[in-house]
């Protein structure tokens, strides 16, 4: 025995004499050590594949990070087959989204997502404005950690685990290691993931825990401490990156993260005995976010184990006694608890018991973990929650279903960002600068006011107060009121026979409205309501001299409106599958006149995929009936996607007809600062008349278009080129929804 190691073992020996920390004793056997590193821990998997082919037993683990994920799930039971399965069939791109997928969002929300990019949300609180504490949800792990460990729910000392586990983490306020050895299995996991600025810490015994990286990213002293005689080491950190990495913030920052993690590496690989075992997978092409390539990192991570067998069979044991083992790290199946109750944990600010009616777990049910999982993505789409959990707590006649949920620290004034800008080949630019406000919960049923500003060539105000009727979602009696006021200035140009802009209009409007409606959870939402509308052309340039009989004077009308929305797309931006469909119906009259003034309009939307290519195809229908308006009508149409080539509203009338079909495929699917690129064509039908009894087929214009596009976290972005039947082309730089 060297030198070093009767030091070690000397001292170890010393403090468990004077207690001055409860110890486990030695235990022979293997204490496995596994590093954090992101995807790159993933390896772990291939190197446990070897372990147990090799008969190799292991009886204590200790992880950081994504080594704690792995190796708690080893820990309580899961195998490397089973956590092979488990990872690799993921969607990652799922997994660490920072919002709920879109069809699993209300109506209400759909609504946001289609006018504002959901990528960028403040938050207004206590008067400072706040942003997320981490930039990537972890919502879909926690439940999945969380579905993997239920069957060792019951264990609240991890030493009690088929294999004694210990996660390390970091205390974000100290700056010290907390090694996690009891608790929460699944909170102690992700708590040790908690790479900052990525994922938001966790709260933990009052203390604000980050990723254990931080501090100890390969805990070989940990398992030592845990009583392990020899360690098999698996280290899969990232390396510092060269210079040329070093060019942005964010390379500065994960090189930061790198200096510590190594730093501390350096230390527990000079604290390895001679027979213990380092193994270092070949990870040179992964970083720590390729998650999509995780069959490939667990290959790599078997393949350093394969090259190391020699050595590795100085741990192996006959089969019997490894037999035994195996036998001895069963965990039980149990039968499924009953849920006897539903309880909801951590919300301050507002009521999540009126979802109860739409939940999939119900009292009475045998627990289900997959409908539990189904119903925290439905609280999380809400959109009022940094975190949505469960757990199950034990009763004499059953268990307790208890969703923990965590209020958005940044909330509940939220605060999104819209860009719409144009420019093409002839020097025409467009540009509006879009905020929005919500403000939740101003109630106990869950009032909401909602406010949009819109600065640029389309100034726009808009204000809604929403009211919820019913305590509980989803019942008969959901029903709400609405009051809203819109402001809006619509500028148009009037144009001759050669296409030639003569003249430049704005159209000023103010509309208010009350709205009785119901929604239908995650499909769309009926209204019907009163509406008054006062509105007046004013003229900002002309070339030609315009009669002013053209410029009316203010007009004044009021009715009934009735709208139907229905919005099932996966995306708002470039969908992939689904459709979506809205029609409003407005019927009233125009003060001061006897004249009734009535408009239909009516636009569906629909997307199908093969593989990595999609078709959108989208209708638009609309028709005003209040008279002829001389200068320009209700309804225009021109521009990028709205007969491509012409110019921005070139055509206008008091009825519109526009068809559109659009191919793009997806070219890449880790793209840099965007969801996804495109390329694509479009190909457009459509034209305006002075009045629907106007209305041919027959006299369709025809447009297309050849773009490329990217989904960005402002909205989608397109280069293109457009042209119109008859001669018509302009090429686009375009930020925003056509």
């Amino acid at each position: 025995m060297n030198l070093r190691r009767w030091a070690a073992g000397a001292l170890l020996g010393l403090v468990l004499s004077l207690g001055a920390t409860a110890q486990t004793p030695p235990r022979p056997g293997v204490g496995l050590v596994l590093s954090g590193g992101g995807a790159r821990g993933l390896a772990h998997i291939g190197v446990l594949r070897v372990l147990e082919r090799e008969r190799i037993p292991v009886v204590a683990v200790a992880g950081t990070s994504m080594g704690a994920i792995v190796g708690g799930l080893y820990a309580s039971g899961v195998s490397p087959e089973e956590l092979q399965r488990e990872l690799q069939s993921l969607d990652w791109a799922e997994v660490f989204a920072n919002r709920v997928d879109r069809p699993h969002l209300s109506q209400r929300r759909k609504e946001e997502d289609y006018a504002f990019s959901g990528a960028v949300e403040l938050g207004l609180r206590d008067g400072e404005l706040r942003a997320p504490q981490g930039t990537v949800s972890t919502r879909v792990l926690e439940v999945l950690l969380r579905r993997l460990t239920f069957p060792v729910r019951h264990i609240a000392r991890f030493e009690g685990l088929p294999i004694p586990f210990r996660a390390v983490a970091t205390d974000m306020e100290t700056g010290e290691p907390l090694v996690l050895q009891e608790g929460d299995l699944a909170q102690a996991m992700r708590a040790s993931m908690s790479v900052p600025g990525v994922f938001a810490p966790i709260e933990w015994d009052d203390r604000l825990l980050g990723d254990g990286g931080l501090v100890n990213n390969l805990p070989v002293d940990v398992v030592r401490a845990m009583g392990a005689r020899q360690v098999i080491a698996v280290n899969v950190g990232t390396p510092l990156a060269p210079r040329k990495s070093l060019n942005s913030l964010v390379g500065l920052t994960a090189q930061m993260v790198n200096i510590l993690t190594e730093q501390n590496v350096k230390r527990s690989l000079a604290s390895l005995w001679d027979d213990d075992l380092l193994v270092t997978p070949d990870l040179a092409a992964y970083g720590s976010g390729d998650f999509t390539k995780a069959a490939d990192i667990i290959r790599a991570g078997e393949q350093a184990a394969e090259a190391l067998v020699p050595r590795l069979r100085a741990f192996s044991v006959s089969a019997e006694a490894y037999a035994t083992w195996r036998a001895q790290r069963q965990t039980m199946n149990l039968p499924p608890p009953r849920v006897v109750a539903v309880r909801f944990e951590g919300s301050e600010r507002t009521q999540p018991e009126r979802y109860v009616p739409v939940l999939d777990s119900r009292v009475g049910d045998p627990f289900d973990s997959d409908k539990a999982v189904r119903d925290t993505r439905l609280l999380a789409a809400s959109g009022d929650y940094a975190r949505v959990d469960f757990r199950l707590e034990p009763t004499p006649v059953g268990d307790t279903l208890v969703f923990e949920l965590d209020d958005k620290p940044w909330g509940p004034n939220y605060f999104r960002i819209g860009l719409d800008l144009s420019t093409d080949g002839t020097g025409n630019s467009h540009f509006n600068l879009r905020i929005s406000h919500n403000r939740h919960w101003l109630n106990l049923l869950g009032g909401e006011w909602r406010n949009q500003l819109t600065l640029g060539r389309n100034p726009r105000l808009f204000t809604e107060l929403y009211q919820p009727l019913s305590e509980q979602v989803g019942t008969r009696g959901d029903w709400f009121v609405a009051g809203w006021l819109e402001g809006l200035g619509r500028p148009t140009s009037l144009y001759d026979a050669q296409g030639q802009e003569t003249a430049q209009l704005q159209r000023r409007s103010v509309t208010a409205g009350l709205d009785l409606g119901q929604p239908y959870g995650r499909r769309g939402e009926l209204r019907l309501g009163f509406w008054h509308q006062t509105w007046r052309w004013h003229e900002r340039l002309s070339r030609v001299a315009l009669d002013p009989s053209d410029l009316m004077r203010t007009q004044r009308i009021q009715g009934l409106r009735a709208t139907a929305r229905w919005d099932l797309l996966d995306d708002a931006n470039f969908p992939r599958n689904g459709w979506r469909t809205a029609f409003t119906a407005l019927t009233g009259s125009q003060r001061g006149t006897e004249r009734r003034v009535e408009r239909w309009e009516m636009e569906a939307g629909r997307a199908d995929s093969w593989g990595v290519d999609t078709l959108s195809t989208s209708l638009r229908l609309a028709a005003s009936r209040q008279g002829r308006e001389q200068l320009g009508g209700v309804y225009t149409l021109g521009g990028f996607h709205q007969l491509s080539g012409l110019e921005p509203d070139q055509l206008g009338g008091n009825a519109l007809m526009l068809g559109r079909a659009v191919w793009y495929r997806r070219l890449t699917d880790a793209p840099v600062f965007t969801r996804g690129w495109f390329v694509g064509a479009s190909l457009e039908a459509g034209n305006t008349w002075p009045d629907a009894r106007d209305l041919r087929p027959s006299h369709l214009r025809w447009a297309g278009s050849l773009f490329v596009g990217a989904d960005t976290g402002l909205g989608p972005l397109y280069l293109a080129l457009g042209s119109a039947r008859g001669g018509s082309t302009a090429v686009y730089l375009f930020i925003g929804r056509p």
